[in-house]
């Protein structure tokens, strides 16, 4: 018997191929290595954090919730800026993901292992996950590495 991670590759590139052959593009949603916890701190009464905890649920990712009335001297003990400010804080192999990351952002940043503190979403816009009302562009920064902060993606 083959192992199941082993037969979900095959079929996985089975997909790709099928779609190459017949001229559609595949896009990849890669789910998030089995058993990555997303360690998250929150307002319990933040609907918006709740659905950006759905958004990684089903990206794959283990989520811990813990609801605080003020998350915010939790963000200034972890080192959060300011300026990088949202609605909640999560941590995720040793980085730390402030407020609507998206979680393809999350899984190339655990991939590439940049010298950075962590990644934000600035403020709460519109178009980000959980947010989900189209049409408002943002950008995901980095913060605490030696370049200061810089864009990650665009959207």
């Amino acid at each position: 018997m083959m192992p199941r991670k082993y037969l979900l590759s095959l079929a996985a590139a089975a997909v790709a191929v099928g779609a190459v052959v017949i001229g559609t593009p595949v896009l990849t949603t890669a789910p998030a290595a089995a058993g990555t916890v997303v360690e998250v701190w929150k307002s319990p009464s933040c609907g918006c954090c709740g659905a950006w905890i759905d958004h990684m649920k089903e990206a794959g990712f283990t989520l811990r919730v813990h609801d605080m009335d003020d998350v915010w001297p939790l963000k200034m003990a972890r080192g959060v800026p300011e300026t990088m400010g949202s609605c909640h804080t999560a941590e995720v192999g040793g980085y730390l993901l402030e407020g609507h990351v998206p979680a393809a952002d999350v899984r190339r940043m655990l991939s590439e292992k940049p010298a950075i503190k962590g990644l934000a979403v600035p403020g709460m816009p519109q178009s980000a996950p959980g947010m989900d009302i189209p049409g408002e562009p943002y950008e995901v920064l980095t913060f605490g590495g030696s370049a200061g902060t810089t864009v990650y993606a665009r959207y």
